[in-house]
């Protein structure tokens, strides 16, 4: 009997895999040409690492001891530096809100008085443990296309690591997202 249900199986195997490469190979290959393909505009590492250090500059300059990171459009780390001094959670924070700030492609403190402001939309700090709703990241947005974030961490107060984020954005000649006078 065994035999029988092998012979049975092996039948509807051979059967259903010739109906599969009938339809399969009878219809063809899809022609697709590279126009088909969406196009991703990248940060590049080199500017990544400019606004991170132009960023760290003018906190050092302000007498803040901060860490700096800069993620791409999918929240992954391109650029990370802790400068001189900084606490060891000023790295996690910097990431956070850099992904936060990429991810909700707004500056995190208007995400923070939004939140402040709605408590229904306190949820937002639960969506993802990589989620960090404090001032202090931007996203980084070249003519209305967001290719990533800008997180500083460590600053005496969330607006002034907006204002340190801010200089790594100008210094890659990314659209201003902290409002003057903020």
């Amino acid at each position: 009997m065994d035999g029988h249900l092998t012979d049975h199986t092996r039948t509807m195997w051979l059967r259903n895999g010739l109906i599969c490469g009938i339809l399969t190979f009878g219809l063809g290959p899809v022609p697709v040409s590279a126009e088909d393909l969406p196009k991703e505009t990248v940060l590049p590492a080199a500017l990544a690492m400019k606004a991170v250090q132009s960023a760290l500059d003018k906190c050092t300059k302000d007498g803040y001891r901060v860490s700096v990171a800069v993620v791409d459009r999918a929240g992954v780390l391109r650029s990370l530096i802790r400068g001189d001094g900084a606490g060891p959670h000023t790295v996690e924070s910097s990431v956070k809100k850099a992904y936060t700030a990429a991810s909700l492609r707004t500056p995190t403190g208007d995400m923070a008085e939004m939140v402040s402001k709605m408590p229904v939309a306190q949820g937002l700090r639960d969506m993802s443990d990589k989620i960090l709703i404090l001032g202090g990241g931007l996203p980084i947005d070249f003519g209305g296309e967001v290719l990533g974030g800008i997180g500083v961490g460590g600053a005496p107060g969330g607006h002034l690591d907006a204002a340190c984020a801010q200089a790594g954005l100008d210094s890659i000649g990314a659209v201003q997202k902290v409002p003057a006078g903020k």
